[in-house]
């Protein structure tokens, strides 16, 4: 390992060098490094093997807030040799851990270049402060190196009635990737889907709704699929995006190397396969749902984006005046009042269409024998689908974890009632946010089957 110019990353030891099956990673730095406007900040990194590469790095942006109008985040390009890689969002002046993919990189030395990107940032915004930098490479014949290969670019959005250009910098900016192998239908090949947690979207489900039936105000879509053979090279057409409207369209954009290339092009964020915006995001996709998780799962584990998400909400104005009584309002309100939780589920019968049968949770709290709905008595916002599935309880302002003592499980019959019965099964995680707006422990778990019908339309899942 040699330095340039202000940082140093090590080089990579030999003993990660000789495990075929792990990444390569450079050793962590613990040099910080500045970014100023008109100054940027340049390093090489060593990769000991060949294969598609990460970068991991903790920023903060002092001055910044994402809940400022004036001052609501700081914008880093990176370059890989010269080649423009990705942005990166800096929204808080609290340090945050993020990963972003380089590309496919030869072993030997790369050469990084940090610019403060002026014409993305908020004008109040001065320098970012990067720590904690290390590479990592995954090599091919490994299926963290098969899913990163073919993780694609996405292009901010560029919409005149939501600012333009540069909008991914203030609203609606992707956060997170991450990727899902499943088997294809043919014997051998597999089918890889990358999904992105925007931090809201502007259009589709209004926010009310959101906090219902999802459990949270950021975007979660998948945008690209495609099927993989037993060697794992892509099968040609099966590459698949989610468009405007949620139709799924063949891919006839464009490559970089395996990557495709893909823009957020409406406003509750489907894809174009042509690009027009400035912005390039090019985040990791190393992360994985576990199959019994719901997709909110890779937010919890990532907590950083509860606080974007509520940051955004209160710069746009979506939060409702607080009072004693919000909890009283399906308004969405102070998102610190909310509790969190995920509940699993099987319907029996049918449930589609107009008319179908879904869940909502009833909190009791120890001062009283309100109960507190997930769905603010909405039979629309119950929560239909049966996959582990998020929802929140809205509960007055200052309620602790304390004073939650009863949940419960209420059948919802949204027009006409199917007959269709539900099986509970699983709490699989119930928190509240704390005063900085992250996730606090989760206090709620429970395990059982508890069947909801005409007949006996609800259950207690959880006492304290």
């Amino acid at each position: 390992m040699h330095i340039r110019s202000t940082a140093l990353v090590s080089a990579a030891s030999a003993l990660l060098a000789l495990v075929a099956a792990a990444p390569a990673a450079a050793a962590p730095s613990d040099r910080p490094i500045a970014v100023t406007r008109g100054h940027d900040a340049q390093f090489t990194i060593q990769t000991s093997s060949s294969g598609e590469s990460l970068l991991d790095l903790d920023v903060a942006a002092p001055g910044v807030d994402w809940a400022d109008k004036n001052a609501t985040s700081a914008v880093v390009s990176l370059y890989v040799d010269g080649r423009y890689d990705t942005d990166v969002v800096v929204t808080g002046s609290e340090p945050v851990a993020r990963q972003f993919a380089l590309g496919s990189l030869s072993k030997g030395g790369h050469h990084l270049r940090l610019h403060f990107a002026d014409d993305r940032s908020s004008p109040a915004a001065t320098s970012v402060n990067v720590t904690g930098v290390r590479a990592s490479t995954y090599a091919a014949g490994t299926d963290d190196g098969l899913a990163l290969r073919y993780a694609p670019v996405l292009y901010g959005r560029n919409l005149a009635e939501l600012g333009g250009p540069n909008e991914s910098a203030t609203t609606d900016t992707p956060l997170i990737a991450w990727h899902e192998a499943t088997p294809a239908s043919t014997p051998g090949h597999t089918v890889l889907t990358y999904s992105i947690v925007w931090s809201n979207e502007d259009g589709g489900t209004d926010t009310p709704a959101l906090m219902a039936r999802w459990g949270r105000t950021t975007d979660i879509e998948w945008v690209y699929q495609l099927e993989v053979d037993q060697n794992g090279d892509r099968v040609p057409g099966s590459d698949v995006y989610q468009a405007a409207n949620h139709e799924t369209l063949h891919f006839a954009g464009r490559y970089e190397g395996d990557h495709a290339v893909l823009e957020t092009c409406t406003s509750n964020n489907n894809m174009c396969d042509t690009v027009d915006d400035p912005m390039r995001f090019f985040l990791s996709a190393l992360q994985t749902r576990p199959a019994d998780q719901a997709r909110e799962h890779l937010m919890d584990v990532n907590p950083w984006t509860y606080q974007v998400m509520a940051k955004e909400m209160i710069r746009e104005g979506k939060i409702e005046p607080p009072t004693p009584d919000s909890a009283a309002t399906p308004l969405v309100s102070d998102q610190r009042n909310y509790l969190y939780a995920v509940v699993k589920k099987t319907t029996n019968g049918a449930n589609g269409g107009s008319s179908w049968v879904g869940v909502a949770l009833g909190v009791t709290l120890a001062n009283g024998s309100t109960v507190y709905m997930s769905n603010h008595d909405v039979p629309s916002w119950s929560i239909q689908r049966d996959d582990p599935a998020a929802t929140t309880v809205e509960l007055p302002p200052g309620t602790t974890a304390d004073d939650v003592v009863k949940v419960t499980a209420y059948r919802v019959v949204n027009g006409t009632d199917t007959g269709a019965t539900v099986d509970v099964t699983a709490l699989q995680r119930g928190f509240l946010l704390g005063q900085d707006y992250l996730p606090q422990q989760s206090f709620l778990s429970w395990s059982g089957d508890a069947r909801l019908s005409a007949a006996q339309p609800s259950a207690v899942l959880w006492t304290r």
